[in-house]
């Protein structure tokens, strides 16, 4: 039932301004009454709502797609609220199975602390850290018995959680499912029990894990959250999900010219969804350059090389996104090789294939890669095509080596 708040004037301008900037991009608020209601009750008592984000750290790394949920914390912090970071260090052993078609691998000890604090140390680059507060789940979690966990469990059905898409089509193609793997969104929920959670925060694939923080919150007498989810970003290659595994992401880690580059393959379709969701361009001249885009006086390059710019001034600084758009420039507008070429000095055979020198030279993960790369025309040397994977090359002094379209190396002897 929602609460009624004696507002004044200035109260009742104030919570409609956070909750129309705070309902930017959100797909769907459950429910939608009670947000309001929070955030007034916040107005009036002059306390700040708790906001939780949960992120098992399952890779090392942060890309364009996490900070959708990043950079709606960080609003919420800029009207004062308190920013509950959850890095489940305890449910990351398990895994999230939401959206997998198989039981997820068992992350170890060692792996959770190390992509732990590549997390933390990332999210520092979207969100104000000495504003908000970290927790590990591991506090909570592995202090609960035997008798804890059955009374847990219990509130809970079978029938519910296979409603669950990725459970139901793993059930009706008799696909294996873990009973550990039920007591994950258990386990997140609970996590909202111990942090008197009043808002959660994720992507649309969370809806059912962020629908049980409200549940077992109800189940153990205290005030529900509501949840608040935003949609997932498509990579690159405009259809899946971002994420590393497919080799789609644009990562926030990654070098300028790397980020800047990669934005310029962003699907002309997506630009404006990224322009929205992963920046804090004010919406106004957002929806002035989708005008703009519409009736043809922007064009989709410029449109994209500002998104890239703005993408590297975010996380690398202003410096490095001129020198990455001036690199960007030279490089595939001019069609001229950059002037501060990475220069490798080379002490190996003067003859090798050309697969062993792209591996050797770490422009290609592995032998398999660079096959690929030379059969897809992606490599040159001085400026020539190499085609053939059987090729031999005598390395020379200042020869130029070219992978794609943004690694270079220049050899010496």
């Amino acid at each position: 039932m929602s609460e009624q708040w004696s507002l004044t004037p200035e109260q009742t301008e104030l919570v409609d301004r956070q909750v129309e900037d705070l309902m930017r991009g959100i797909v769907e608020i459950v429910p939608k009454e009670a947000f309001r209601d929070k955030i007034a009750k916040s107005v009036v008592t002059g306390k700040p709502l708790n906001i939780k984000l949960g992120m098992d750290p399952s890779a090392p790394d942060v890309h364009i797609g996490h900070t959708v949920v990043l950079h709606k914390l960080r609003q919420f912090q800029e009207y004062g609220h308190h920013v509950q970071m959850l890095i489940g260090d305890f449910t990351g052993r398990i895994g999230d199975p939401s959206g997998k078609s198989e039981t997820r691998k068992v992350l170890t000890s060692e792996q959770v602390a190390t992509n732990a604090q590549t997390y933390v140390e990332q999210y520092g680059k979207i969100i104000d850290m000495d504003k908000a507060t970290l927790y590990y789940n591991s506090e909570w979690l592995s202090k609960l018995n035997f008798e804890d966990v059955i009374q847990l469990s219990g509130n809970l059905t079978v029938a519910r959680m296979l409603e669950r898409e990725d459970f139901n089509n793993r059930y009706k193609n008799n696909l294996p499912i873990s009973i550990h793997e039920f007591f994950y969104p258990l386990m997140q929920g609970y996590d909202s029990v111990a942090m008197d959670t009043d808002i959660e925060v994720g992507g649309t694939d969370q809806t059912f894990n962020l629908m049980m923080g409200r549940q077992l919150q109800d189940a153990y007498g205290k005030e529900k959250q509501v949840a608040l989810t935003l949609p997932l970003i498509e990579g690159l290659d405009g259809v899946r999900k971002m994420s590393k595994s497919l080799n789609n992401y644009i990562g926030i880690d990654e070098e300028p010219n790397e980020i800047f580059g990669k934005s310029m393959s962003i699907p002309d379709e997506l630009m404006i969804k990224y322009y929205k969701l992963a920046t804090d361009i004010p919406l106004e001249e957002v929806e002035a350059l989708e005008k703009g885009l519409a009736d043809g006086s922007v064009h989709p390059r410029d449109a994209k090389q500002n998104l890239g710019k703005h993408f590297v001034e975010m996380y690398h600084g202003k410096e490095a996104a001129e020198e990455a758009q001036r690199y960007f420039q030279t490089v595939f507008t001019k069609r001229a090789l950059p002037e501060d070429l990475p220069v490798v000095k080379w002490e190996k055979d003067r003859e090798i294939s050309l697969i062993d020198l792209l591996v050797e030279l770490n422009m290609m993960p592995s032998k398999g890669e660079a096959r690929r790369m030379i059969k897809n025309g992606g490599v040159k040397i001085n400026e020539e095509k190499q085609e053939d994977i059987q090729t031999t090359i005598t390395v020379e002094d200042e020869m130029i080596v070219q992978v794609g379209k943004r690694k270079f190396a220049k050899l010496t002897v």
